[in-house]
Protein backbone atom coordinates (compact mmCIF):
# COMPACT_ATOMS: atom_id res chain seq x y z
CA UNK A 1 0.00 0.00 0.00
CA UNK A 2 2.76 2.46 0.96
CA UNK A 3 5.94 1.49 -0.85
CA UNK A 4 7.73 4.85 -1.06
CA UNK A 5 7.79 7.69 1.46
CA UNK A 6 9.27 11.09 0.66
CA UNK A 7 10.40 13.08 3.69
CA UNK A 8 10.84 16.77 2.99
CA UNK A 9 13.20 18.37 5.47
CA UNK A 10 14.75 21.77 6.05
CA UNK A 11 16.62 20.78 9.20
CA UNK A 12 14.24 22.66 11.53
CA UNK A 13 12.76 21.34 14.79
CA UNK A 14 9.40 20.91 13.10
CA UNK A 15 11.04 18.86 10.38
CA UNK A 16 12.85 16.72 12.97
CA UNK A 17 9.57 15.56 14.45
CA UNK A 18 8.18 14.96 10.96
CA UNK A 19 11.29 12.89 10.14
CA UNK A 20 10.72 10.68 13.19
CA UNK A 21 7.03 10.19 12.41
CA UNK A 22 7.71 9.51 8.72
CA UNK A 23 10.50 7.03 9.48
CA UNK A 24 8.18 5.19 11.87
CA UNK A 25 5.50 5.19 9.16
CA UNK A 26 7.97 3.85 6.57
CA UNK A 27 9.15 1.12 8.94
CA UNK A 28 5.57 -0.02 9.62
CA UNK A 29 4.96 -0.45 5.89
CA UNK A 30 8.51 -1.54 5.02
CA UNK A 31 8.60 1.36 2.57
CA UNK A 32 11.56 2.87 0.76
CA UNK A 33 12.60 6.24 2.17
CA UNK A 34 13.57 9.31 0.16
CA UNK A 35 14.75 12.42 2.01
CA UNK A 36 14.54 15.71 0.13
CA UNK A 37 15.96 19.15 0.85
CA UNK A 38 15.02 22.04 -1.41
CA UNK A 39 17.39 25.01 -1.59
CA UNK A 40 14.87 27.85 -1.74
CA UNK A 41 15.82 29.96 -4.74
CA UNK A 42 13.51 32.69 -3.43
CA UNK A 43 15.86 33.13 -0.47
CA UNK A 44 18.86 33.21 -2.80
CA UNK A 45 17.29 35.69 -5.23
CA UNK A 46 16.31 38.02 -2.37
CA UNK A 47 19.85 38.17 -1.00
CA UNK A 48 22.31 40.94 -1.89
CA UNK A 49 24.60 40.06 -4.79
CA UNK A 50 27.74 40.25 -2.67
CA UNK A 51 26.34 37.69 -0.20
CA UNK A 52 24.75 35.31 -2.68
CA UNK A 53 27.65 32.83 -2.95
CA UNK A 54 28.01 32.66 0.82
CA UNK A 55 24.27 32.08 1.18
CA UNK A 56 24.27 29.30 -1.42
CA UNK A 57 27.24 27.66 0.33
CA UNK A 58 25.44 27.92 3.69
CA UNK A 59 22.21 26.49 2.26
CA UNK A 60 24.09 23.60 0.64
CA UNK A 61 25.80 22.86 3.98
CA UNK A 62 22.40 23.01 5.71
CA UNK A 63 21.07 20.56 3.12
CA UNK A 64 23.89 18.09 3.81
CA UNK A 65 23.34 18.39 7.57
CA UNK A 66 19.56 17.95 7.30
CA UNK A 67 19.88 14.91 5.04
CA UNK A 68 22.62 13.38 7.21
CA UNK A 69 20.26 13.82 10.15
CA UNK A 70 17.57 11.80 8.37
CA UNK A 71 20.10 9.05 7.58
CA UNK A 72 21.32 9.05 11.20
CA UNK A 73 17.78 8.71 12.57
CA UNK A 74 16.90 5.85 10.23
CA UNK A 75 17.60 2.16 10.61
CA UNK A 76 16.96 1.67 6.89
CA UNK A 77 18.54 2.85 3.67
CA UNK A 78 17.67 6.44 2.75
CA UNK A 79 17.90 7.89 -0.74
CA UNK A 80 18.71 11.60 -0.52
CA UNK A 81 18.25 14.46 -2.94
CA UNK A 82 18.89 18.19 -2.99
CA UNK A 83 16.87 20.31 -5.39
CA UNK A 84 16.91 24.00 -6.24
CA UNK A 85 13.66 25.90 -6.59
CA UNK A 86 10.58 26.78 -4.61
CA UNK A 87 9.95 24.10 -1.95
CA UNK A 88 6.17 24.22 -2.39
CA UNK A 89 6.55 23.27 -6.04
CA UNK A 90 9.67 21.09 -5.93
CA UNK A 91 8.46 18.73 -3.19
CA UNK A 92 5.36 17.55 -5.11
CA UNK A 93 7.41 17.39 -8.33
CA UNK A 94 10.02 15.15 -6.68
CA UNK A 95 7.30 12.95 -5.15
CA UNK A 96 5.86 12.44 -8.62
CA UNK A 97 9.31 11.64 -10.06
CA UNK A 98 9.96 8.86 -7.55
CA UNK A 99 6.32 7.68 -7.62
CA UNK A 100 5.94 8.29 -3.89
CA UNK A 101 2.90 6.94 -2.09
CA UNK A 102 3.04 9.65 0.57
CA UNK A 103 4.92 12.88 1.30
CA UNK A 104 5.74 13.81 4.90
CA UNK A 105 6.79 17.22 6.19
CA UNK A 106 6.55 19.49 9.19
CA UNK A 107 3.94 22.20 9.41
CA UNK A 108 6.45 24.89 10.32
CA UNK A 109 9.96 25.29 9.07
CA UNK A 110 12.99 27.54 9.22
CA UNK A 111 10.96 30.69 8.71
CA UNK A 112 8.64 30.10 11.65
CA UNK A 113 4.88 30.04 11.71
CA UNK A 114 3.62 31.74 8.54
CA UNK A 115 0.09 30.45 8.65
CA UNK A 116 -2.59 30.00 11.23
CA UNK A 117 -2.60 26.22 10.80
CA UNK A 118 0.05 25.34 8.21
CA UNK A 119 3.28 27.01 7.27
CA UNK A 120 3.53 28.39 3.75
CA UNK A 121 5.53 25.45 2.35
CA UNK A 122 3.29 22.82 3.94
CA UNK A 123 0.23 24.66 2.66
CA UNK A 124 1.66 24.82 -0.87
CA UNK A 125 2.57 21.12 -0.85
CA UNK A 126 -0.89 20.10 0.37
CA UNK A 127 -2.51 22.22 -2.34
CA UNK A 128 -0.23 21.11 -5.20
CA UNK A 129 0.51 17.47 -4.49
CA UNK A 130 -1.46 14.74 -6.21
CA UNK A 131 -0.05 12.36 -3.56
CA UNK A 132 -1.26 12.03 0.02
CA UNK A 133 0.57 14.46 2.32
CA UNK A 134 1.30 13.69 5.96
CA UNK A 135 1.80 16.94 7.86
CA UNK A 136 3.34 16.69 11.31
CA UNK A 137 3.09 19.62 13.66
CA UNK A 138 5.80 20.53 16.09
CA UNK A 139 4.79 20.05 19.69
CA UNK A 140 4.91 23.14 21.88
CA UNK A 141 6.68 23.13 25.24
CA UNK A 142 3.56 22.08 27.18
CA UNK A 143 2.87 18.98 25.06
CA UNK A 144 4.56 15.63 25.42
CA UNK A 145 5.32 13.30 22.57
CA UNK A 146 3.84 9.97 23.71
CA UNK A 147 6.66 8.03 22.06
CA UNK A 148 9.28 9.80 24.18
CA UNK A 149 7.46 8.91 27.44
CA UNK A 150 7.37 5.14 26.91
Amino acid sequence: MFDTVVIATDGSESAARAVDVALDFAARFDAAVHALYVVDQGDVAASPDELRKELVDALEAAARDALDNVRDRSDRSVTTAVRDGRPGAEIPHYAEEVDADVVALGTRGRHGDHGFVLGSVADAVVRRSDRPVLTVRQLDATEVDERSVA
